[in-house]
């Protein structure tokens, strides 16, 4: 399986990353997009995490801001580094610059022979401007797995989820792009969650960033926090932990309240298919990437 990680670099996506590695999937290769933070903290997040855990795919910085609007981050929930911590964060590492080339280097990644799965944890700019100036290269995917919008409420406004918000253009062109397109959206998370009894023995940093994590969800009352990123990343790890259907997708891109907001319907003709069913075991299985030894 070849595996490219698009992503905004903000904890889940973190943790997404290692339950790949926990499930013996290398990744070829991750792009960086301006989302949970503007993209130079975006860049430091997955470099520093790079140095701490031993990642050795190759980093390649992509879009700073979305096709058409103003740049949104998640700065106001996740905070400037673009993650919460109950202590330690990520090292802050001084070295080569990370080249500027997303969109070069996936398209060149998508040359080769087999099949492609890419895994987008964030704002789907890069994968439009694929679209937009390789669309041969982009044509290759052979699987495109998307962790964003919502078939229910939203989360960044009342309507849409935060990733499909940031930039709803690029998810459009996506959309209409014909592409394999599976989304893993809101509603499939929000019935994936963890609560403090189910934290696992991790080595100090990631209990940090996971206690933070964690902490998001339980500073507004909840008995826990849904899983995001990881959940996506699951569903290329595991196939059989989720179900998906056909359907249709549409996302809004007047800017009034609808800004970003999705509709799905289930259509057996699209190639968009929305996951509508997950294990029991999902938590575990996603908590489990995270144990210490």
């Amino acid at each position: 399986m070849s595996i490219w990680v698009d992503t905004d670099y903000g904890f889940d996506d973190l943790w997404a990353l290692l339950l790949l590695r926990h499930a013996g999937v290398s990744v070829d290769g991750i792009s960086l997009v301006a989302g949970n933070a503007p993209l130079p903290r975006v860049v430091a997040n997955a470099q520093g995490a790079a140095a701490y855990y031993g990642f050795e795919a190759p980093l390649h910085a992509g879009a700073d801001r979305p096709l058409v609007r103003d740049q949104e981050t998640a700065g106001r929930i996740l905070g400037p580094r673009g993650m919460q911590s109950r202590g330690a964060y990520l090292p802050e590492v001084v070295g080569p610059e990370v080249p500027t080339d997303a969109v070069e280097a996936l398209a060149a990644w998508l040359q080769d022979e087999g099949e492609r799965t890419v895994l987008a944890l964030g704002p789907l700019t890069n994968i439009a401007r694929l679209i937009e100036s390789a669309p041969r290269a982009a044509q290759r995917i052979t699987r495109l797995v998307w962790m964003g919008g919502s078939a229910g409420r939203g989360n960044h406004s009342a309507q849409a989820e935060f990733n499909a918000l940031a930039d709803p253009e690029a998810l459009a062109a996506v959309a209409a792009s014909g592409l394999p397109l599976d989304v893993v959206d809101l509603e499939i998370c929000r019935k994936v969650t963890f609560g403090p009894d189910d934290l696992p023995r991790c080595e100090p940093l990631t209990a940090d960033l996971l206690g933070g994590y964690l902490d998001i969800g339980l500073s507004r009352g909840r008995p826990g926090m849904a899983i995001y990123d990881p959940l996506a990343a699951l569903a290329v790890a595991d196939p059989g932990a989720l179900t998906f259907a056909p359907h249709h997708m549409t996302v809004s891109t007047t800017p009034d309240d609808s800004y970003g907001a999705t509709r799905f319907t289930a259509d057996p003709q699209t190639p968009t298919r929305l996951a509508t069913g997950v294990s029991d075991t999902a938590a575990r299985l996603c908590l489990d990437a995270l144990k210490e030894g």
